[in-house]
């Protein structure tokens, strides 16, 4: 049977508001729609947060995350925090989003036993993290499954809305990353007329900024899944 697409909506509170306090109330509000209409994957992607500002924003956010998924025991969105694994264990996100240039997928697991063993102020064993990496060619997907990864990112497929500077990689180049031994989201330009061609190059799912953020998400989501 052919699995669902998965569906990995990246945050990016500046392209919401002018202000700042406004900017972060409705990230917090677009994130509850994605895991309302069942998005899979959320990545708090805000890194010029400090670290204070950054738990804090997380720690918002899983708040509504838990109580939806107390209200709606189907919803069962995970969120990833960019980059940082300390901070991730610390507010009690699902996992981290690393850089292709980051720690290795192993470092991440190591550290994330340390912590669960008490090493970093916590008194039980976590469960295993959820981690996706950024890769931009098929063999840093390959490098990135060797290491322990759960899922890649492949970016850009497309050229990207207001980045001239930004080499599209192509669906080639995408097939090529997709035969790893871990699922592969498409990102990067993506837009609903051409997420099908992704697919049909074997990408595993979906994951966007713009194409969750400037929609309504439960129409791109019905979309991508129909």
């Amino acid at each position: 049977m052919q699995q669902p697409c998965l569906l990995y909506y990246i945050t990016d509170r500046t392209a919401l508001a002018e202000d700042e306090p406004t900017r972060r109330v409705r990230l917090v509000e677009k994130i509850g729609e994605a895991a309302r209409a069942g998005v899979d994957l959320i990545q708090l992607r805000e890194k010029d947060l400090s670290t204070r500002e950054l738990e804090t924003l997380a720690r918002k956010t899983l708040a509504l995350l838990n109580q939806l998924k107390a209200e709606n025991r189907e919803l069962t969105t995970q969120l990833l925090i960019n980059s940082r694994t300390d901070l991730a264990f610390a507010v009690g996100a699902e996992g981290v989003h690393l850089r292709s240039d980051d720690i290795s997928p192993t470092d991440v697991r190591n550290i994330w036993k340390q912590c669960g063993a008490g090493m970093c102020g916590a008194g039980t064993l976590a469960r295993e993290p959820v981690i996706g990496v950024s890769c931009h060619s098929p063999e840093e997907v390959h490098k990135a499954a060797t290491a322990g990864a759960n899922f890649a990112v492949f970016a850009p497929v497309f050229e990207k809305k207001g980045s001239s500077g930004t080499k599209a990689s192509g669906l080639s180049l995408l097939k090529e990353a997709c035969r790893a031994s871990i699922p592969v989201l498409a990102l990067g330009g993506i837009n609903l007329k051409n997420a099908e061609s992704c697919l049909e190059a074997g990408a595993a799912g979906i994951a966007a900024i713009r194409l969750f953020q400037e929609n309504d998400v439960a129409s791109i989501v019905r979309h991508l899944r129909g």
